[in-house]
């Protein structure tokens, strides 16, 4: 299984002078979301995902001689197309903005695999979110329930030829450590209490 690690996004919602991924919590947040796919030891290769919009993450990401895959960085969906065309394997996907991201829920995710499924999302509840304050704009119905992506996503990139009208699959793990995505500064401030 190969990790994939989004580090391309221009983290426009943040409203920064630097570059989202970047931001401290013990460590840099886009280190801290390789390591934790490191020391699960689940993958055989860790790319991280950049593009023109983060220069200064792919710049830390190649110090800490981590593999890069560059695109053009027009958006999340078109550059996650453009590597997994690229490669015949299993893939985890995550974003890199998950600053409590560690190997224990790496490894639990991963044991949800199913080849047989293309493309599987991980999500967390409304409920969920609510009760640890975390707001999220995009959702989906999924067992009577509102739920909303992690960022996290289980794919056999084998059996793809478009990311378009894939058939999506989900589980739900209600956890902060995949709750917990950095797209407002509410949201960086929130993580200085947890």
């Amino acid at each position: 299984m190969i990790g994939l690690v989004m580090a391309g996004g221009k983290g426009t919602r943040m409203n920064l002078d630097d570059e989202k991924l970047l931001l401290e919590y013990k460590k840099p947040i886009i280190l801290q979301v390789v390591d934790s796919l490191k020391n699960s030891n689940c993958f055989s290769k860790i790319i991280a995902i950049t593009s023109s919009n983060s220069p200064k993450t792919k710049k830390l990401l190649q110090e800490n001689d981590i593999e890069i895959f560059d695109t053009p960085g027009i958006g999340y969906v078109e550059d996650l197309n453009l590597i997994l065309k690229t490669i015949d394997d299993d893939v985890l996907v995550t974003s890199g903005d998950l600053p409590l991201l560690d190997k224990d829920i790496i490894k639990k995710i991963v044991h949800h695999y199913n080849p047989q499924k293309i493309w599987t999302s991980v999500l967390v509840t409304s409920k969920f979110l609510t009760s640890v304050g975390i707001k999220s704009e995009y959702f989906v119905n999924f067992l009577n329930q509102k739920c909303h992506y992690s960022g996290i996503s289980l794919v056999n990139s084998t059996k793809i030829t478009s990311l378009e009208n894939l058939d999506e699959n989900y589980f739900i793990i209600d956890d902060k450590r995949i709750a917990f995505n950095l797209n407002t500064k509410q949201d960086y401030d929130l993580l200085s209490t947890t």
